[in-house]
């Protein structure tokens, strides 16, 4: 939890940046990559979670993966974060970021799994629930395949859940069945 709330202050504090030099862009790719490498690299997270590993070879690490890769606002970035042994909140940085850079742009992310694949026009009406829902016009829809749903979807938005599945139907029967404390008289 810890790393987490540092990851969203230092996550500000490089939107903040690259709002203020004109670069957000620029930052965001460099985020996702840093975001996509991490979670692609098991053993790159353990570096980073590793206090016997010193900061100056952390940072060469990650001078080695990235330089030339992203650009020098993010080397000067890792820099300090290495120098102030917040090395671990890489990890989660790169969503961190991503969620305040959606927020700021007015994009509101959402995740539906699905029994099947999604119509248009399903896709359409999701998409409009979701405005209604959080008043923001750009959704951002990721598509999820699930047989095991039987039908109807389930719609994740931010920490809200709308689960319209034959599954949870199905369950929420089956306890109501199970709970019923009729009793026949004898």
């Amino acid at each position: 939890m810890a790393d987490q709330r540092v990851a969203a202050r230092y996550a500000k504090s490089l939107l903040d940046l690259g709002k203020e030099m004109g670069t957000l862009d620029a930052v965001k790719h460099d985020m996702d990559l840093l975001s996509k490498t991490v979670a692609e690299s098991r053993e790159l997270r353990l570096l980073l979670r590793n206090p016997i590993v010193k900061h100056d070879k952390k940072l060469a690490i990650l001078t080695a993966i990235f330089q030339g890769k992203v650009s020098d606002v993010v080397m000067k970035f890792f820099t300090i974060l290495t120098q102030k042994n917040r090395e671990s909140a890489l990890e989660s940085m790169g969503t961190e970021f991503q969620v305040q850079y959606n927020a700021l742009q007015g994009i509101q992310m959402a995740q539906v799994t699905s029994a099947t694949p999604l119509t248009p026009e399903s896709r359409a009406q999701l998409e409009r629930l979701v405005t209604q829902q959080t008043g923001l016009t750009d959704v951002k829809l990721t598509e999820k395949v699930d047989p095991d749903l039987i039908g109807g979807f389930v719609l994740r938005v931010g920490d809200n859940q709308i689960d319209d599945s034959v599954r949870t139907s199905l369950r929420k029967m089956r306890i109501s069945l199970q709970e019923n404390t009729y009793q026949q008289k004898v």
